[in-house]
């Protein structure tokens, strides 16, 4: 019996017992799996009163004896005994002696109670993920996974290898012993640096220790351990677990504090995973060259690709600017970040009754009711008046701001610290900036946006002793999913032909692990350590995708780097335009859908060549292909067969239009991985102004692995510069839905 099978159930003695529910703890839940035909039951008895305390433990064996004939047989099945706030033990039963139970004299009824998990960060089951989805333990447990980031904290519960065989025998990497490093174990199986100077690391250390937190926070979303009862401040409260926790850990570390990414490092790295014997590498690294060829990421992913590892990337932080999406090869899967139903809230009360809200992570309760608040302007040094609106760093005069809150104005993060570095209590910050992100305080504060903002200044001078309070931080509901403000957009700089981001998922205040090597702002003065923190970015999004690529690739380990790549983009859930305005440029085919994407139908599948022949229709000269596929002469003009206007085999469509209009050509395979009889008809959805015509409109397949050949003719009239619309072609069979957007716009 699978622990999700297990079923709690309350019997209440006596007449006017009201019967409530409780949860046993996870622990308890182990105890019985696998034991045929036992439940857990929760037996309420009453309340529990100073008289009952001492005999209810001897009343709980009791009951059960009487069911049970035997008193030994009620001493094993009995599991808890609570004493303190109620009277109730909780048994392990079957059915049918629940079923008896309930029928007893004393008892009125039986309520039975399904096992309830606490969410986590929230994101894994926001995308409908949940801790107890379809697995293959056996094989995710061989699954190798790649990290190239600032390192691990090998301490956290979140690599914990209790319980975890050996390393896989395939794995050929290494872990040395390094300072402050503890050392890899069977879940963290490798760890290496990378530093191009070999140099000191001035505020770092020379291991894979991680003492920025990124590389914990992604490691811990790909493929952490479940930990119950994680919380940032008794915030978003829950289990935090990777998307595959029983998959293996390589680290390799190639960000350095204070310097960055080397290309160099990130190249070393690459090729040091491919060697190991990675399964899925993920890089949370932004930026690209205007080349794939000088791109170290495009480069060291293309030779993963040829090994058949998948590589995932982040979009990078550069929205929501149309055409900043970074890591946009067509053989990266290109990960942009959403937003999941909550935010973190925080009210400010204003001496005149009314209240507003800012966004933010305050941990603190207010010390008194009311605190006077000032403008950073008005409190300015001699001639500082303008450092002083944004609260900048000896701006500002400390007799004018101790014991009191300041308004500011945002220039860059940390006006928290420096008004509690001069004796203030705290900071309302006004941003012009989108508040879709909880920055982390280490003083009293939030973040209000312009017109809040506007309506406060006016407050604090048009008011004697104008005065506020910040209260704690709460969790609200929020509407999901949306792409987050600073979420890199397409259109794709460096092809027209091909749409990036691949895909969406959650980025926006990520609950996963962390250093305890750094406070959680890193300002000047914070003692705030955690060993669980929120982080926002694209780079919380990437280990999102890269733990699905590698859960798809637990259950389907023959698949090419493409076909996952494509069973992730064609099962995605279509997002919303009214949310995201700049739609496909913004979220690619959508919100990723982990469950589905484990049988996607059909898969378009691609091998290098199809990759090379792309890039010769880029416009790449095949003597300079040597980087990718190594002496071996390419001889572009043989691989350009007049296809149409694309060459490429991507789960998805893009063409740029002139002011005089466009015709684009679209040739695919797809690839039958479902049932081995199947028919999969074509429905067009087209944007106005736009003809998308299918040939053939159906296909019909016979066997498993079987290809299919279809044609996509779209024809579109003129689009001013910028203009984006959007339609989709979806195969549907009576099991699956392929879905592949089509992106037009004007270049």
């Amino acid at each position: 019996m699978s622990s999700k099978e297990t079923k709690f159930a309350f019997l209440s003695c006596g007449r006017h017992i009201t019967l409530f529910i409780l949860m046993i703890s996870s622990f308890a839940i182990a105890a019985v799996t696998g034991e045929e035909d036992k439940r857990f039951f929760i037996v309420y008895l009453g309340e529990a009163t100073r008289e009952t305390r001492e005999l209810a433990a001897q009343a709980h064996l009791d009951v059960l004896s009487t069911l049970k004939g035997r008193e030994d047989e009620a001493r094993e099945s009995l599991v808890y005994s609570y004493t303190k706030s109620f009277n109730a033990f909780a048994a392990k039963l079957s059915e049918d002696e629940a079923e008896e139970l309930s029928n007893m004299d004393e008892v009125v009824s039986v309520f039975p109670n399904q096992y309830h998990q606490l969410h986590t960060t929230k994101s894994w089951d926001f995308i409908g993920f949940p801790q107890n989805a379809r697995r293959k333990l056996e094989v995710e447990n061989e699954i190798i996974v790649g990290l190239l980031d600032t390192g691990i904290t090998p301490q956290s519960e979140s690599f914990s290898d209790k319980g975890f065989g050996p390393p896989p025998s395939k794995w050929k990497g290494t872990c040395d012993h390094y300072a402050n490093f503890s050392g890899c174990n069977n879940k963290i199986i490798g760890a290496r640096y990378f530093k191009l100077d070999g140099g000191p690391a001035p505020g770092d250390i020379l291991s894979p220790v991680d003492v920025n937190g990124h590389g914990t926070h992604t490691s811990s979303t790909l493929a952490g351990n479940v930990v119950p009862d994680a919380d940032l401040f008794g915030l978003a409260k829950g289990t935090a677990r990777g998307a595959v926790p029983s998959a293996r850990v390589a680290v390799y570390k190639v960000c350095w504090a204070g310097v960055g990414c080397a290309d160099m490092d990130i190249l070393a790295a690459f090729e040091a995973a491919i060697h190991d014997g990675v399964d899925v590498i993920s890089i949370s690294i932004g930026g690209a060259a205007p080349s794939y060829l000088k791109d170290t990421i495009a480069i060291g992913s293309f030779h993963a690709m040829r090994k058949g590892i998948v590589t995932v990337a982040s979009a990078g932080n550069k929205g929501p600017d149309l055409g900043s999406v970074a890591n946009h090869a067509p053989w990266l899967v290109t990960v942009a970040a959403s937003g999941i139903d909550r935010q973190f809230q925080s009210k400010v009360e204003l001496g005149n009754g009314k209240t507003v809200i800012g966004v933010g992570i305050n941990a603190f309760e207010p010390k008194q009711k009311l605190f006077l608040l000032v403008s950073g302007a008005d409190v300015g040094r001699n001639s500082s008046v303008i450092d002083a609106r944004y609260c900048s760093e000896n701006s500002m005069d400390s007799a004018k701001v101790k014991g009191k809150l300041v308004y500011c104005r945002l220039s860059t993060w940390g006006a928290d610290s420096v008004v509690k570095g001069i004796g203030g209590v705290g900071a309302i910050i006004e941003s012009p900036e989108y508040l879709d992100t909880a920055e982390i305080f280490m003083a009293p504060a939030t973040i209000v946006n312009a017109s809040v903002g506007d309506s406060i200044d006016e407050y604090i001078h048009t008011t004697r002793s104008p005065s506020a309070v910040i209260y704690r931080t709460e969790e609200v509901q929020a509407p999901a999913p949306f792409i987050a403000s600073f979420s890199s957009r397409g259109p794709n700089p460096g092809s027209q032909r091909l749409l990036k981001p691949d895909i969406a998922a959650p980025g926006v205040d990520i609950l996963a692990s962390y250093t305890p090597m750094k406070t959680l702002t890193g300002l000047k003065g914070d003692t705030q350590y955690a060993k669980f923190t929120l982080m926002s970015g694209t780079s919380m999004a990437c280990p999102h995708v890269a733990g699905i690529a590698a859960y798809v690739k637990s259950f389907h380990p023959s698949w090419s780097p493409a076909a996952i790549k494509s069973a992730i983009i064609t099962t995605a859930k279509p997002m919303s335009r009214r949310m995201n305005s700049e739609g496909e440029f913004a979220f690619g085919a959508g919100q990723v859908n982990p469950t589905r994407a484990l049988s996607p139908g059909l898969v378009y599948d691609m091998d290098e060549m199809n990759y090379i022949q792309f890039l010769c229709h880029e416009g790449y000269r095949g003597s300079s292909l040597s980087v990718l596929v190594g002496p071996t002469p390419i001889n572009c003009s043989s691989l350009l067969p007049g296809l149409g206007y694309d060459t490429l085999n991507y789960p998805t469509m893009q063409m740029s239009v002139t002011t005089d209009g466009q015709v684009g050509v679209f040739r695919r395979t797809v690839t039958n991985v479902g049932p081995a009889q199947a028919v999969y008809n074509a429905t067009i959805r087209g944007p106005k102004g736009v003809s998308i015509n299918v040939k053939p409109m159906s296909l019909s397949f016979s066997r498993a692995h079987q290809k299919r050949s279809f044609k996509v003719v779209v024809r579109a009239g003129p689009l001013r510069s910028s203009q984006m619309v959007s339609g989709s072609i979806i195969w549907k069979s009576p099991r699956h839905v392929v879905r592949s957007p089509v992106v037009i716009y004007g270049e």
